[in-house]
C-alpha cells in the first residue's frame, strides 16, 4: 500500500483517480491546486504524487520542484491533455517520473503507480542502508540489511579490534577483498598501508620476489635490490587473496613470518623485522587441501585463527534490490550515461536467480543490460534467458488442459474466477509447506512480494499453514 497525493483543480478527475487507486488498497489524498499541494508535500510524506500540468493557481512544474525539495523526494507522475505531450516530455527531463494522458487508461495508471512505488521503495531502502552502514566506519561497501550481512559486519568489527590473523572464506565474487579492507579500516592500522596481492595470478618465483623482495643479482634480471610487499605493508595489513593456490615452498616462508614477524629477501641471508597483520582469503576448502597434501596443516591452523565466512548472494536474496539500485547508479557513473530504472518483473527475476558468480555477477549483468538495453527502463528482455526464462507457453497449455480435464468448454463451462482462485490457493499452500511455513521463503518460491503473499494468506485464511 502506498500514500498517494492527487493534485488537480478538476474535482471529478481527482475523485475518479482516487477511487481507482483506493480499489488497489492505496491511501490517497486530494489537493485542488498548487498552493494546497505545496502545504501537503511540506507537511507529510508521500510515496507517489500525481499532478495536473495546468491549474488555476499554477503549473505542475511547481509541484515537481516542491517534491524535489522535500526530504523524501517522491516520484511525480504528470497528468496531461493529449495536445500538450511536448510539455510533459519537458517535465520528465526536469525530473518527472512518468506522464499519463487524459482521459487516462486505468491500466496505464496502475502500471505507472507500480513502477513509481518500486522506485520509491528501492530509493528509500538504499538510502536507509547507506545511513546504516555509514554508522559502521569503513563498511559502507558492504551493502545489505539481511541477517547474514548484518552478522558479517558485526564479525568484521570484532575481528578488527584485534591483531589476529583472519581467514576470509567464500565463493568467487562474494566480496572477500571488501571484507579485508573493512577489517583494515576498522583496525588500529587503518592509517597505515593496506597491500593486496593475488597469489594465484603469478608464478612461484615472481610471487616470492613480490612478497619478500630481492637483492641485486639474486636472479637473472635483478639489476638492483627491491623491497617486497611485506616491507611495503609494514605497520599495516597485507591481504593474500587466493592463498589456497600458494606453492608449498612459499607456504613454509609465510609460516615463518607468522611465527617471528621476520622476512628474508630472495638472495639474502639477513632477516628483516616487519610489523604486518596478515589477512588471507580463499574460495577453496583449505581443510580438503590439507588432506590432499597441497596445503601445510601447521600453516592452516596459523591462518584460521579467526574464520570469517562471506555468504553467497543466493543466501541473502533480500539484499538484491538494494545492490541492484547501487549498481544501476555505479554503472551509469562509470559509463557516463543517464541512470536507468529497472522493471519490477526484471528485478523479481534477479531476486530468484541463484547467482553462481555472486555480487560480481550481478554487477556484470547490470552493465550488460545497460549496453544492450535501448530504453530508460531495463526490462526482462535486457537480461539473458538463463536469468529471465522465456514464457513457457507449452506449460501454460498443460496447466489449462489439467484444469479442464482435456474437456470442451462448450460442453462443460467452468467458473474461471473460482477455478483460478482455487489454483492460486493450492499453490500458496504448497509453497508454504515447502518453505516450512516461512512467508519470506514461500514468497521467493512464488516470485511475489512478501506483502502480496501476506494479503493472499489472509484472503484464503491460510494462517494455520504459517510457522509459529
Amino acid at each position: 500500500m502506498a500514500r498517494i497525493l492527487v493534485v488537480d483543480d478538476e474535482a471529478n478527475m481527482r475523485r475518479v483517480l482516487c477511487a481507482l487507486l483506493t480499489q488497489r488498497h492505496h491511501e490517497t489524498a486530494e489537493a485542488d491546486g498548487v498552493k494546497s499541494a505545496r502545504r501537503l508535500i511540506a507537511a507529510e510524506s508521500w510515496d507517489v504524487v500525481f499532478t495536473d500540468q495546468r491549474m488555476k493557481d499554477g503549473e505542475g512544474m511547481e509541484i515537481l520542484a516542491a517534491c524535489a525539495e522535500s526530504e523524501l523526494s517522491p516520484p511525480v507522475i504528470m497528468l496531461t491533455a493529449f495536445g500538450s505531450v511536448d510539455l510533459a516530455v519537458k517535465a520528465m527531463r526536469h525530473g518527472a517520473f512518468d506522464f499519463i494522458t487524459k482521459p487516462f487508461d486505468p491500466d496505464a495508471v496502475l502500471a505507472a503507480v507500480n513502477r513509481a512505488c518500486l522506485h520509491t521503495k528501492l530509493t528509500r531502502e538504499n538510502a536507509r542502508l547507506r545511513d546504516e552502514v555509514r554508522r559502521l566506519s569503513g563498511l559502507d561497501d558492504l551493502i545489505g540489511e539481511s541477517r547474514a550481512m548484518t552478522e558479517l559486519r558485526h564479525l568484521i568489527q570484532r575481528v578488527a579490534a584485534t591483531d589476529a590473523t583472519a581467514l576470509i572464506t567464500g565463493e568467487t565474487g562474494t566480496g572477500k577483498e571488501l571484507v579485508a579492507r573493512g577489517i583494515h579500516r576498522n583496525s588500529r592500522r587503518a592509517k597505515n598501508p593496506f597491500v593486496a596481492v593475488n597469489c594465484a595470478a603469478m608464478p612461484e618465483a615472481l610471487l616470492e620476489s613480490q612478497l619478500f623482495g630481492h637483492e641485486r643479482g639474486a636472479f637473472t634480471g635483478a639489476d638492483r635490490a627491491r623491497s617486497g610487499l611485506f616491507e611495503a605493508a609494514d605497520g599495516g595489513t597485507l591481504f593474500l587473496d587466493e592463498a589456497g593456490e600458494m606453492p608449498l615452498p612459499l607456504q613454509a616462508k609465510l609460516l615463518r613470518v607468522l611465527v617471528d614477524q621476520q622476512i628474508t629477501r630472495v638472495g639474502s641471508t639477513a632477516a628483516r623485522k616487519v610489523d604486518v597483520r596478515i589477512l588471507v582469503a580463499t574460495h577453496r576448502n583449505l581443510e580438503e587441501r590439507v588432506r590432499e597434501g597441497a596445503f601445510r596443516e601447521d600453516l592452516y591452523y596459523r591462518l584460521a585463527v579467526v574464520p570469517v565466512p562471506v555468504p553467497a548472494l543466493r543466501d541473502h536474496p533480500a539484499d538484491i534490490p538494494a545492490l541492484t539500485t547501487l549498481f544501476l547508479k555505479a554503472v551509469a557513473d562509470d559509463m557516463k550515461v543517464p541512470e536507468r530504472t529497472i522493471a519490477a518483473q526484471a528485478l523479481q527475476a534477479l531476486c530468484t536467480y541463484h547467482f553462481p558468480g555472486n555480487v560480481r555477477e550481478l554487477r556484470n549483468l547490470i552493465e550488460r543490460a545497460y549496453i544492450l538495453g535501448k530504453k530508460t527502463e531495463l526490462t526482462s528482455a535486457d537480461f539473458p534467458v538463463s536469468i529471465v526464462p522465456a514464457e513457457p507457453s507449452a506449460e501454460r497449455r498443460t496447466v489449462a488442459d489439467t484444469i479442464l480435464g482435456r474437456g470442451n468448454l462448450d460442453a462443460e463451462p467452468i467458473d474461471l474466477r473460482a477455478t483460478l482462485e482455487q489454483v492460486e490457493r493450492d499453490l500458496i499452500i504448497r509453497a508454504l509447506e515447502a518453505a516450512g511455513g516461512a512467508q519470506a521463503e514461500a514468497a521467493r518460491r512464488l516470485r511475489i512480494s512478501r506483502s502480496d503473499l501476506a494479503y493472499k494468506v489472509n484472503k484464503y485464511d491460510l494462517r494455520s499453514h504459517l510457522s509459529v
